[in-house]
């Protein structure tokens, strides 16, 4: 890579072209969002968008969505490999599936190769977009099932398309792919809302062309010759940076690291770290993580490397894009077999959101450098439509949203509540538009007091999302740390673990209503017509982690996101007054139920 450049570059020129970069994928995003539809792009900004070099590596991103932007490189390169010579200028390459550096299949990558302008036959850049559809088919609305055990079952699966060709738009080809193929699997359906979907990959279509635009200023402005240059010497910066890192780790806590931690169904994620002090290079070595999942906990290689991007530049104390130099010093080792490197035909939807999250989890407790986050993205689908019991396709639609929980304490810093954590950066769906759009009611969204871990300096809470469903609908929940509960380190005590309980108002249909047998029932007639005529209780059921429920109306969704780990044990004095507040409010919560003083004492005294 140094060999591509003359000379130690201009520390100002430096620094204003790797803003450019930015501002070229920022501005991408701008369009993609103004120009898109859906609540999951426009509202949610589940979307990415990046800059990347003619060998395909990744140059500059806006902060976006860091598991996209570790991963959409392999996009690229696959796809130079695949398509070689046959990339001609305006071809625009669709893509998703995990064997071609996709993420899960509802991330749609688009890819549009840009051309010198001097010599056509020459890629100077790809641009590419990545953004989260809300349904793209499957055995579910949402395309985010809970219950998959394969990939055909989590909707339309990708390799390669050109969905323009030469500039011509091919809709036939994408109706193909998107709506007939999915469809042709059992119980499955193709996409819900092609509508939707259509209108949002002409937006990302429309993006990677304002990035085009920009680039072809930038180089008017320097000339190709320095754009490129300063694109390696960018690339070159982030590479010394991480390398300073490394050297740095390995003088403060040695050469060797580990962790281990385990989904919660006991699955183990291992990770091995040997650092090469002199030369400020590492090996990360997954040995030891589970085997293949038959459930969509799987996670493509592809998302593997975006963790580990991911983690090397958030423990970097400099402002540098993220781009494909922090790996340059890295060799990551994936044990063939594992849920890290699963077959072609896995289930990957919840690898990556959910262990995408305890990757980097466990690859920042190696390198002690936060206690565990929420390790969650409590993935929320419903929706109706698809393909009904006696085969027939109706269109629907589909919504999702990811919810937020508490990030993780360290050395000298608290968690913060209520955040999406690590490498998912999207907004959850605002309650207005939420309800207005669709069949629900939001009775709670609040923070949920307490449930991140104390010690010297806490971690963040989760928050509390309460839905309630004003009709018949199906709804899913992909979700982890309901077992095993977010690590505190040096001393710091876990975060809550989560919880979905659904509220369910009993339904004769459904067989539960109270017995109303009159010999069970009181002989006073009076009390009778009153247990008759009173409404029955709802009842409070625990769906555990990952569960598909068909709600009925007036049903509620009560999720209970995880906290997150605390850093450091409190002090002996620090310890005391800590128990001197919780027991404080624990009297005033006791109390406030109350009416007198002697009660007032009783409860004082149980403490």
């Amino acid at each position: 890579m140094s060999a591509q450049t003359k000379a130690a570059p201009d520390p100002i020129l430096l620094t204003l072209f790797a803003n450019r970069f930015m501002s070229v994928a920022e501005a991408m995003g701008r369009a993609l969002q103004q120009t898109s539809i859906s609540t999951n792009i426009k509202e949610r900004l589940d979307y990415s968008c990046a800059l990347f070099a003619p060998d395909g590596d990744l140059v500059a991103n806006a902060p976006f969505i860091p598991i996209h932007l570790g991963s959409m490189s392999f996009a690229v390169k696959y796809q130079m490999n695949l398509l070689g010579k046959d990339l001609k200028n305006g071809d625009v390459i669709m893509t998703n599936s995990p064997r071609a550096g996709g993420s899960h299949l509802p991330d749609i990558t688009i890819i549009t190769p840009v051309f010198s302008q001097t010599q056509p036959d020459q890629i100077i850049f790809f641009t590419a977009s990545r953004g989260h559809h809300a349904d793209i088919g499957g055995i579910l609305p949402g395309s985010m099932p809970p219950t998959s055990v394969n990939i055909f079952e989590e909707g339309a699966e990708i390799v390669s398309f050109k969905i323009v060709k030469e500039g011509v738009f091919d809709r036939d080809g994408m109706l193909d792919y998107l709506v007939e193929r999915p469809a042709k699997y059992p119980d499955c359906s193709g996409c819900r809302n092609i509508r939707d979907v259509e209108s949002d990959l002409k937006a990302q279509i429309a993006a990677n062309h304002k990035g085009i635009g920009l680039i072809y200023a930038l180089i008017g402005e320097y000339s190709l010759e320095s754009v490129q240059e300063y694109m390696y010497h960018i690339r070159n910066n982030a590479e010394q940076c991480v390398r300073n890192l490394l050297k740095d780790v390995a003088k403060r806590r040695g050469t060797k690291l580990s962790a281990r931690d385990y989904l919660d169904d006991g699955s183990p994620i291992q990770v091995q770290v040997s650092i090469h002090e002199e030369e400020g290079s590492a090996v990360i070595d997954f040995e030891g993580t589970g085997p293949e999942l038959r459930g969509n906990l799987n996670a493509p290689i592809s998302v593997v490397h975006s963790a580990v991007i991911y983690c090397m530049r958030a423990m970097l104390d400099v402002d540098i894009p993220l781009n494909a130099g922090c790996l340059v010093p890295i060799e990551i080792k994936i044990p063939e077999d594992s849920l890290l490197s699963p077959s072609h035909t896995a289930a990957v939807c919840g690898g990556n959101v959910l262990t995408s999250q305890r990757i980097v989890d466990v690859v920042l407790k190696a390198f002690n450098a936060a206690a565990a986050s929420q390790g969650c993205c409590n993935n929320l689908t419903f929706g109706q439509g698809g393909k009904d019991k006696d085969g027939v396709v109706k269109e629907g639609w589909g919504y999702y949203e990811t919810i937020a929980g508490g990030s993780g304490a360290g050395p000298g810093w608290h968690g913060t509540s209520g955040v999406h954590t690590h490498i998912t950066n999207t907004r959850i769906g605002d309650v207005e538009i939420l309800e207005r759009r669709y069949p629900v009611l939001v009775h709670e969204f609040s923070i949920r007091e307490g449930s991140g871990g104390k010690g010297k300096y806490n971690g963040g809470c989760g928050v509390v999302r309460d839905l309630e469903f004003l009709e018949e609908i199906r709804v899913s929940i992909l979700s982890e740390r309901r077992a095993h509960a977010p690590y505190g380190l040096e001393g710091g005590q876990p975060g809550e673990r989560g919880r979905n309980i659904w509220v369910k108002l009993p339904r004769e249909q459904d067989g539960d209503l109270p017995d109303a047998a009159d010999d069970l029932l009181p002989a006073n007639p009076s009390i009778h017509k009153d247990i008759k005529s009173s409404p029955p209780k709802p009842r409070i059921i625990n769906v555990g982690g990952k569960a598909t429920i068909l709600m009925g109306k007036g049903d509620r969704l009560v999720i209970n996101t995880p906290g997150a780990g605390g850093w450091g044990a409190l002090d002996s004095e620090e310890a005391r007054e800590e128990a001197d507040r919780e027991r404080d409010e624990r009297i005033k919560h006791e109390w406030s139920a109350r009416g007198s003083l002697v009660e007032r004492a009783k409860v004082q005294s149980s403490f």
